[in-house]
């Protein structure tokens, strides 16, 4: 058995007259993230990580920001689409971490849907995947509450 890890990190700033999209869930908030897509960070750094497992490149890749196919797309599409390159690299999802950073608003009670709309996106049992919400104590971007960030880890393995 092989196997490869693959890291991946998103931000968007939040701005006005946009839906908060994380994990595919709709996030009651006064801004949603920025995009050409619909912002989602969450999973644009999943896609990554898994990309980066399957040595497959990069979001920017495979789904580049001037697409105008892409423009406004959900990004649980993404992630399917994702799934679909490595499955077709012969990669298997062993599991899923992820992290988002947010000051405001509170992403604790929304996780363990984003955890099924992922897991569904990627064909994968809910188990395997797992998101967290933390806040950075008022530090940085996020502290200021100016946008959010993801962090996420795959582990991809292959007969």
């Amino acid at each position: 058995m092989q196997y490869r890890i693959g890291t991946g990190t998103d931000a968007h700033a939040l701005t006005a007259g946009r839906p908060l999209i994380l994990g595919g869930v709709a996030i009651p908030h006064p801004r949603g993230l920025a995009g050409h897509s619909d912002g989602d960070a969450l999973s644009h750094a999943v896609i990554d990580a898994l990309l980066g497992a399957a040595g497959a490149g990069d979001i920017g890749m495979h789904f580049p920001a001037g697409d105008p196919s892409l423009a406004g797309i959900s990004s649980l599409i993404l992630l399917e689409r994702a799934a679909g390159i490595i499955a077709a690299g012969g990669w298997c999802i062993v599991n899923v971490d992820a992290t988002m950073l947010a000051q405001r608003p509170r992403l604790a009670s929304h996780t363990e849907l984003m955890r099924h709309n992922i897991a569904a996106a990627l064909s994968v049992e809910q188990q395997q995947i797992s998101v967290k919400a933390t806040t950075t104590d008022y530090l940085g971007f996020t502290g200021r509450e100016e946008g959010i960030a993801a962090i996420a880890v795959a582990l991809l393995s292959r007969p």
